[in-house]
C-alpha cells in the first residue's frame, strides 16, 4: 500500500505510507516485532489459547506461550521524514490463512520471522510469498537458548531463491526490528523496480 497525504497542519503533500506484513510460523515473535517497533500503541487481536485450539495448533517449542494471534497485529513506524511504514502481523496457525490474502493485498513486502529450533514452521509463509511475487527479507529471531546459525545456512535450509535477504534480528530490540524493515524496503524497491523494467522491456 501507497499512499500519498497532508495534513490540515501542512503536512508533507509527498509523504508515504507503505504497507508492510510480519509473517512467520506459530509463537515466532510476529506480536512482539511489532510491538517493539511501532511508535504508536499496537492494536493486538490475542486470545488465550484453549484447549481445544491445542489440538490443531503446533505448540511444540513455545510450551510458555498463553496467547494467540487470531486476526491481525497492527503498528506504525516512521523510517524517515515523509516514509512511514504501516506494519501488519499475520496469525500464525494454518486456521487463519484465510486472512492472509485479504492483509496482503497492497503490501510492498513481508518480513518472513524464523525460529531456528523449529525453521520448517516458516516455509508456509515463504510459499506463500514466492508464489504470489511478493518481496520478502527472512529475519531469523536469535532467541537466548537457540543455536546460531549463519545466513547462508539459513538460505540454504529454506532453499529460498538468489538474493533473497537473511538477517539476525531480535523482535524485542526496535534498533533490530528498524534495521530488518529499512532492509526490506531497500529490497522490495529493487526489486519492484526490476519488475517495471522487465515490463517495459
Amino acid at each position: 500500500m501507497v499512499s500519498e497525504h497532508s495534513d490540515a497542519a501542512g503536512g508533507d503533500p509527498t509523504a508515504m505510507a507503505l504497507k508492510i506484513l510480519v509473517a512467520g510460523g506459530f509463537g515466532v515473535g510476529k506480536t512482539t516485532l511489532v510491538g517493539a517497533v511501532s511508535e504508536i500503541r499496537p492494536l493486538r487481536t490475542e486470545e488465550l489459547l484453549s484447549e481445544a485450539g491445542r489440538s490443531v495448533d503446533n505448540t511444540g517449542g513455545v510450551g510458555q506461550k498463553i496467547t494467540t494471534t487470531v486476526a491481525m497485529d497492527f503498528g506504525r513506524i516512521t523510517i524517515r521524514s515523509g516514509l512511514s511504514l504501516y506494519l501488519f502481523g499475520t496469525p500464525g496457525q494454518d486456521r487463519f490463512w484465510f486472512l492472509w490474502d485479504e492483509l496482503s493485498t497492497g503490501a510492498l513486502g513481508a518480513v518472513v520471522l524464523a525460529d531456528t529450533r523449529r525453521l520448517e514452521d516458516c516455509f508456509p509463509a515463504v510459499d506463500y510469498f514466492e508464489h504470489r511475487r511478493i518481496p520478502f527479507v527472512v529475519a531469523v529471531n536469535c532467541f537466548p537458548e537457540a543455536r546460531t546459525y549463519g545466513v547462508q545456512d539459513v538460505s540454504r535450509a529454506l532453499d529460498l531463491d538468489r538474493g533473497t535477504p537473511v538477517v539476525l534480528c531480535d523482535a524485542r530490540d526496535r534498533e533490530s526490528g528498524k534495521e530488518v524493515l529499512i532492509r526490506l524496503v531497500e529490497y522490495a524497491g529493487r526489486a519492484h523496480t526490476a519488475r517495471l523494467l522487465e515490463s517495459v522491456s
